[in-house]
């Protein structure tokens, strides 16, 4: 019955999001139909989608799927993030609704880190942290992954966000 009302509730939920959206904000809040299909990985983006699958399948759970377009999002608040020199989960919501607007997500998550050297150092930090774990083990299907360095600092800002289809 919740789970009912809640797919009624959902496209409204969505409106209103998108209807209260700033135009003047450092980050794209709208949601655009268009599916990024292409991304170019780096070896640390590579690394840390090696990484994530290894450990969920050695907890007993599905590897995910990388999309391209979930990836695109990532590294756009990797860019924001790096512009606005912050690290937080501004705009989450904006992001989410994109990624279940044009890619009918059921439910999306989030995972940030910043200044980790390599990947294998992010992904510590995040199995120690309960929440970004939680992530990690989430009942997702789907994730894409950003690592974006600044090239002012050097510094790594990561963005992993998931999405269950």
């Amino acid at each position: 019955m919740k789970a009912k009302m809640f797919r009624a509730l959902l496209p409204l939920a969505i409106l209103f999001t998108m209807g209260s959206c700033s135009s003047g904000s450092s980050e794209d809040v709208s949601v655009d139909n268009k599916v990024i299909v292409t991304y170019n990985y780096n070896e640390t983006e590579t690394k840390l989608v090696t990484l994530i699958n290894d450990y969920r399948v050695s907890q007993g759970l599905n590897a995910l799927q990388v999309i391209n377009h979930i990836s695109y999002k990532s590294q756009e608040h990797n860019e924001y993030m790096i512009t606005n020199n912050v690290v937080n989960h501004d705009y989450f919501e904006q992001r989410a609704n994109n990624i279940i607007h044009v890619l009918g997500a059921e439910r999306v998550g989030e995972n940030i880190a910043y200044n980790y050297v390599t990947a294998e150092s992010a992904m510590q930090a995040w199995l120690n942290s309960p929440g970004h774990k939680a992530n990690i083990l989430g009942d997702y299907t789907h994730f894409g992954i950003s690592v974006t360095v600044n090239p002012e600092t050097g510094r790594k800002y990561y963005t992993n966000m998931f999405m269950k289809k």
